[in-house]
This record gives structure tokens, sequence and C-alpha cells, in this order.
């Protein structure tokens, strides 16, 4: 069972024949398991745009009621980018959170945050996304939880495993995160991670127009959004609420 925001329901991987016209990380984790145990089932409650104390307070009782085994998690990342936040006491309530689904003997799976240093933008909020992940660590330190540890995978540095968003992460990028994490599970799996496209190299002039385009047309209706206190995930329900495992079976095989 996944839970967690638009990194875990699969925003920037697109597919026609899925839910919200996405796929995503979690799914070809699922499809995997499945393939090893048709027995296996899967649900993801992750919505894009939900901070931390939303996921708690909307998804791990909907995670509890469907009896899961093992549960993915990741939030806050969507807090760490507003203007203010306090990481520690949003680290104490995922605490709590963690603690509920170890205590009703659930496996889990948590993420530490992406390093982001490389980004004009994004790569301010790195010192605040290295707290958040030394205290998500000790969480999965202190409840046994397992970390699957984005921070340091550096392949991911390489922007063609982002969408044209670069918040996002691309088809790639999913299908290589997919791989880490049953990594993590000890589970075996048949993903290979498609080749990267060449992309041509830019002169100044151009990347400075390339900026200015990405700039319109997603930093701005970002903005936008917080300024009117809405949320892209507003009118989404979850993916999969319920246990299935009926996924698309090309895509299984694929």
């Amino acid at each position: 069972m996944a839970l967690g925001d638009s990194f875990t329901e699969g925003v920037g991987d697109a597919s026609g024949s899925r839910p919200h016209g996405v796929r995503g990380w979690a799914d070809r984790v699922a499809e995997q398991l499945i393939l090893a145990d048709p027995a296996a089932g899967y649900a993801n409650l992750a919505i894009r745009g939900r901070k931390l104390r939303q996921i708690l307070d909307e998804q791990v009782d909907a995670a509890l009621a469907l009896e899961p085994t093992l549960v993915t998690i990741y939030g806050g990342g969507n807090d760490i980018l507003r203007p203010r936040v306090d990481i520690d006491a949003l680290l104490a309530t995922y605490d709590d959170g963690v603690a509920r689904l170890r205590q009703a003997g659930v496996k889990v799976v948590m993420f530490t945050g992406f390093d982001a240093s490389a980004s004009a933008v994004f790569g301010k909020t790195r010192g605040r996304t290295a707290i958040y992940n030394e205290l998500v660590r000790e969480i999965a330190d202190k409840h046994g939880a397992d970390i699957v540890d984005y921070w340091r995978m550096r392949e991911f540095r390489d922007w063609r495993y982002w969408d044209t968003d670069r918040l996002h992460m691309s088809t790639a990028g999913h299908t290589l995160m997919a791989r880490r994490v049953l990594d993590v599970m000890r589970a075996s799996h048949r993903i290979d991670v498609p080749g990267l496209e060449t992309r041509p190299a830019l002169n100044r002039l151009q990347q400075l127009r390339a900026d200015a385009q990405w700039a319109r047309e997603y930093v701005g209706p970002w903005i936008g959004r917080r300024l009117r206190g809405v949320s892209s995930g507003d009118s989404l329900s979850p993916r999969f609420p319920e246990i299935t495992r009926n996924l698309d079976t090309a895509a299984i095989s694929s």
C-alpha cells in the first residue's frame, strides 16, 4: 500500500490507461510483487499536492482499515517548499503516524528527500531537506522502518530522469525509483530502466529562453495556486483506494 503525494501518485510518468493518467514507481513496484505472488494486492492512496499532515490525517486510517502488511510512505516535500515550516513539529507528527503503522504490525518503507542542490530554484531548500532527512532516519531507526535513501541517489542529478516541470520524475526516473525500492525490499524484479534520450546542448541564450518558458508554464501557475490556497489535487480522489490485483497486464509484462 502506497501513501503520499505526487511522488507516490506517479506524476511525471504518463499513462493513458491508468487512473489520473499516470503510472509511477509505486504501480511498477506493485506489478513486480504481483508477478511474484498473484495473491498480493495493491492500493495507492497518494494524491498530488498533499502536505504531510494531510497525508497522515487522510491516508493512515484508510490504509489501516485495509489491513496492509506493507506500506510505503513519503510526505513533507510540499511542506518544505512553503515559505515557513517547522520541520521539528512536522516530523513529530510523522513519528506518530509511523508508530501507528508499526504498532499494527505493518512493515514500513520510508524515503529521504532528494538533494536538489543542482537546481537554481529548488536548491535553496537543501538545508531544510537535510534536516528533514536526518529526522526521517531517526524515525526509521526508532520504529524499525526501512529507508529508500533518495538523497544519496546521485544518478538523479541527471536531469533526463526528470519531467519537463523539473519537479517530478520522468518515466525513466519512476522506473529507476521502482528498482531502488524493490532493492530495499530485497524483492526480485524484472525492471529495465529505459535508455535516456539525448538532449542537445544549449548555449546561454537558449538556456535562458528555456528557463523563462519553464517559469511561465510551471512556476507561475504553482505560485498562483499557493496564493489562492488551492492544490492541484483538490478535486482528486485516490487512484486505487481499494486493494486491487488487476493492474494493466500489458504494463506488468513490460
